[in-house]
């Protein structure tokens, strides 16, 4: 059986830079002969299907992205039930977002995904950069973020470099969407294509 993997594309389409337009990405995508191949949203956000292992099936998306377009991009793969088990680790309660929202009037929940769990040493070095304002959670390979003000202006965020894994950064709504669409997809039969 396929697995229901979303693809986290970092850095496309922010500041006019690494512009990729969603339906040439789902084209690139079905050129890899990944099965029912859907984009959400102009930030790099593909769900497919595919019974390759992870490494594997990143290593030849990237190189094809690379290909296709003039310019690497690092992705982030996790499955529709990964996904799922993001969502219910998040270690913030609700009412702790909804006090952070209202604080700074915009979404104020994130995770970063990490390709690979990052070392103890790196954890501590980016731990130097919380503050009331800027809360963060490492769970396995995410860092669940929780900012006060904005993330444009957190230092958190802005060092998450430290951890020195490639990443990408999501907003909780977004994650949620996605993990719908997976659902979604998993319940579908797979001779339905998108």
């Amino acid at each position: 059986m396929k697995t229901v993997y979303i693809a986290l594309l970092r850095g496309i389409n922010v500041g006019g830079k690494n512009m990729i337009k969603m339906a040439d990405l789902k084209h690139t995508f079905e050129a890899l002969s990944l099965g029912r191949v859907q984009t959400y949203i102009q930030s790099g956000n593909v769900l497919f299907e595919s019974d390759e292992e992870e490494k594997t099936l990143r290593n030849r998306i990237e190189r094809e992205i690379e290909a296709v377009f003039g310019f690497s991009v690092t992705v982030v793969l996790r499955t529709a039930a990964e996904l799922k088990q993001v969502i219910g680790n998040c270690p913030f309660s609700k009412e702790a977002v909804a006090e952070a929202e209202a604080l700074s009037k915009v979404e104020s929940l994130y995770v970063s995904f990490l390709i690979e769990e990052p070392s103890q040493e790196r954890i501590e070095r980016l731990n130097a950069y919380r503050s009331e304002n800027d809360e963060c959670r490492i769970i396995g390979r995410e860092v669940y973020l929780l900012f006060r003000n904005s993330i444009r202006n957190s230092k958190l965020a802005n060092n998450l470099e430290k951890l020195n894994v490639p990443a990408t950064v999501r907003n909780w709504k977004t994650i949620n969407k996605l993990a719908v669409l997976a659902e979604a997809m998993k319940v579908m039969p797979s001779t339905h294509s998108n």
